[in-house]
């Protein structure tokens, strides 16, 4: 069943990538080489729209490694397959909330201007938990602060109204809940970057 989020989004994938400026890109490919990508990593882009962030994470993964994109909107995950026809991206259409991989797949796992509009945010960090391997980083990312991320949605209203990064102290639960550790929350005019290290 096809909730309000999923329409919102498939009416958005046909114009989705003019919203990323090249200021944008640049300052996104900054904070991927913040992040330990190693040649021949699997990396889950959970909520990975059409691809803003394919071609950034397949260039360190290498011809051994693969990014698989996942996102539960039909027509954002069939241009991320046409703008990204490569032999290390895959693109299925999945739920955040229960995804269609054997536990301990990814190496990494990266959720881009994405996690707030997961309907069930506990439920997708149990799934990541699972299909992440021990020691696997799971990493939120926003080119904005969290409060700004809110307002930006309150003002679009609809489907995305209410969908918001959770408070620190309640993301900090959720991840003690799904077994992450060593969690570090940057949140400040211009950034949102939450890391948490998986535990079993």
């Amino acid at each position: 069943m096809r909730d309000r989020h999923q329409g919102f989004f498939d009416r958005l994938a046909s114009e989705w990538d003019l919203a990323f400026t090249a200021e944008d890109l640049e300052r996104l490919s900054r904070i991927v080489d913040r992040i330990e990508v190693l040649e021949g990593y699997h990396i889950l882009d959970l909520g990975c729209g059409t691809g803003v962030l394919f071609d950034l994470l397949r260039r360190k993964v290498g011809e051994s490694g693969l990014v698989t994109g996942v996102d539960f909107s039909i027509e954002m995950a069939r241009k991320a397959h046409h703008n990204f026809p490569m032999s290390n991206i895959n693109v299925v259409e999945a739920d955040a909330m229960n995804l269609p991989f054997h536990d301990e797949t990814f190496d990494m796992v990266v959720a881009f201007a994405s996690f707030p509009h997961f309907a069930d945010q506990q439920a997708a960090i149990n799934e990541i938990h699972r299909v992440l391997k021990n020691g696997g980083k799971f990493y939120i990312m926003h080119l904005e602060s969290s409060n700004h991320i809110s307002e930006q949605h309150h003002r679009i209203g609809g489907a995305v109204a209410h969908d918001e990064v959770p408070t620190e102290d309640h993301l900090r639960s959720m991840f003690d809940t799904s077994h992450f550790t060593e969690v570090t929350i940057e949140d400040h005019p211009g950034l949102y970057l939450a890391v948490a290290v998986n535990s079993r």
